[in-house]
């Protein structure tokens, strides 16, 4: 009987720890998938895809200017600043009067409620979809990148509609209707800057200015202008590198440089001795913008150069001739 007793004792003691335990954690499910970012808007084409609603399943519908839809069985739809999960969830609520478990599917054929205007030094300027969120280097890299003479800024304008630029530099422009910043591109391109890499929104227009130019012309190997990038500007000496050098019959003590100052309409001379640079005899001259930097030709270097070669010439004919 004592047994006994412990027994049904033991067996009520587990049962009341058993029930005071807390209850086991479930198995957390894996989260669900987020929704598009794409934004519906005016102008954009979908096809919808239906099970047993044929009269609405892969037929192309655009979204009109007042942002809706018009489907058989389903009607006149808001479409316009919805997700393509939550109009499909509209869809299928609305096409239940007449199936009983309707299956439907959205997708965008045509993105045309988003552009965005990137002009000036990109090398696929234009008018650009967004498709759905873009930052501002996805975009750049969405109008074939930058072009080879692109400035070191770029500067956005913004509808105020959609916000302020959240960026320190930002400001409205006089109307109240635009935000307008401007953003140092090389830190963002190279990730020195992530916060400038700022999201672009539609009727957002991005500007790459060009470079300003310094030119190198006459007896260089490699006439032509060069960009000064984030430089304010070059020295003679890295213009000359960047023009590969002088040609043979250059005359670098009497280059000049060719400079229109600001309000005036005609460029004035200023002699600089490239030769005494070359040598460490002088000191770098640094150009500005725009300047002009002239190597003229030696005449007797050039003349002596082609007699040297008119020698040569004959001479090879000789030998050309004897050996016949």
């Amino acid at each position: 009987m004592t047994k006994l007793l412990l027994c049904l004792l033991s067996l009520a003691a587990a049962a009341a720890a058993q029930s005071a335990a807390p209850a086991a954690t479930p198995i957390a499910s894996a989260p669900a998938l987020p929704e598009s970012s794409y934004i519906l808007g005016p102008g954009d084409e979908l096809v919808i895809r239906a099970l047993e609603a044929e009269e609405i399943s892969e037929k192309p519908v655009r979204v009109d200017m007042a942002g809706f839809i018009r489907l058989p069985l389903a009607g006149r739809l808001k479409a316009g600043g919805l997700t393509l999960e939550q109009l499909t969830a509209d869809l299928n609520a609305r096409l239940k009067e007449y199936i009983l478990e309707p299956q439907v599917a959205v997708s965008v054929t045509q993105f045309r409620s988003q552009p965005v205007s990137v002009i000036g030094a990109v090398k696929q300027p234009g008018v650009h979809q967004l498709e759905g969120r873009k930052t501002l280097v996805e975009l750049l890299s969405l109008a074939g990148g930058l072009a080879p003479d692109a400035g070191f800024t770029v500067t956005i304008t913004r509808r105020i509609e959609f916000g302020p630029i959240p960026l320190p530099s930002a400001q409205t422009d006089p109307s109240g209707r635009f935000s307008i910043a401007e953003i140092d591109l090389n830190p963002v391109m190279e990730a020195r800057n992530p916060l400038g890499n700022i999201e672009i929104c539609p009727y957002d227009v991005v500007s790459v200015p060009r470079a300003e130019l310094v030119y190198v012309i006459g007896q260089v190997r490699r006439s032509g202008g060069f960009p000064l990038k984030e430089r304010e500007s070059l020295t003679v000496l890295q213009a000359l590198a960047l023009a590969e050098g002088l040609e043979k019959v250059s005359a670098p003590q009497a280059a000049r440089i060719l400079r229109q100052p600001p309000g005036a309409a005609q460029r004035v001379e200023i002699a600089v001795n490239v030769k005494k640079i070359l040598e460490g005899k002088a000191d770098d001259v640094p150009l500005q913008p725009q300047d002009i930097l002239f190597i003229p030709i030696n005449a007797a270097k050039a003349a002596s150069l082609r007699a040297v070669e008119a020698a040569i010439s004959i001479g090879t004919g000789v030998v050309v001739y004897r050996r016949w």
